[in-house]
């Protein structure tokens, strides 16, 4: 539940912090033992929270890993649908994903793990392009929606390019980002990565 300036209520903000508890925590048990090696117990107990608790927020043991949230694909494509229409769509994208990414900073650290937890573990990388790819296909429907289809229409090949082009460059932004031993700020690293895709790809002096 959201107040009435949009903002989120206090049991939305301890719903959030239980689960990014719940993420967090078994990223870093998967970077020290193995994914394969976790268990939900050894999860709930390093978040502070009992194995009933892990099951309201994950439907099974390498969702925790994923660090996907329903809720944040919801209010992602409900901005799409409701911005204003006189904004070009990929500014609706990019202002709608960097919302849900404002505490990425302070979470530099595990993201930089959930990256070396993947690379050790390929069916965790299966698991992730198959739930992004379901959560690319919900946006290109309510990018569609935007530009005046109608639910549940056939969704064109604009559409979908425009979900694909912009999920994958949040996460080239986020990779990029993590891989960098600069201080370099993700908001500008973030906003450039849209910057790029903008302009059409056109070729950047070197070092952009």
């Amino acid at each position: 539940m959201t107040s009435k300036d949009g903002a989120p209520g206090l049991r939305e903000r301890k719903k959030r912090a239980t689960r990014a508890a719940l993420a967090d925590a078994a990223v870093r048990l998967a970077a020290e033992h193995g994914a394969e090696n976790v268990t939900v117990e050894a999860i709930s107990s390093a978040a502070g929270v009992s194995p009933r608790t892990f099951f309201n927020y994950f439907d099974s043991h390498d969702e925790a890993f994923l660090m996907l949230d329903e809720e944040v694909g919801e209010r992602i494509r409900r901005t799409v649908r409701q911005a204003p229409a006189e904004l070009p769509v990929l500014d609706v994208l990019r202002e709608a994903f960097a919302a849900e990414l404002l505490d990425i900073e302070e979470r530099h650290e595990i993201w930089s793990l959930r990256a070396k937890v993947f690379q050790r573990s390929p069916h965790l990388l299966v698991r992730g392009l198959g739930a992004h790819m379901a959560e690319e296909t919900e946006l290109a429907q309510a990018v569609a929606e935007r530009l005046g289809g109608a639910p549940g229409e056939t969704v064109g090949l604009y559409p979908k390019l425009v979900a694909a082009a912009s999920t994958t460059a949040v996460r080239v932004a986020i990779e990029d980002w993590c891989a960098r031993t600069t201080d370099a700020a993700f908001a500008d690293v973030f906003r450039l990565t849209f910057a790029h895709l903008a302009t059409g790809l056109t070729a950047p002096d070197a070092g952009s």
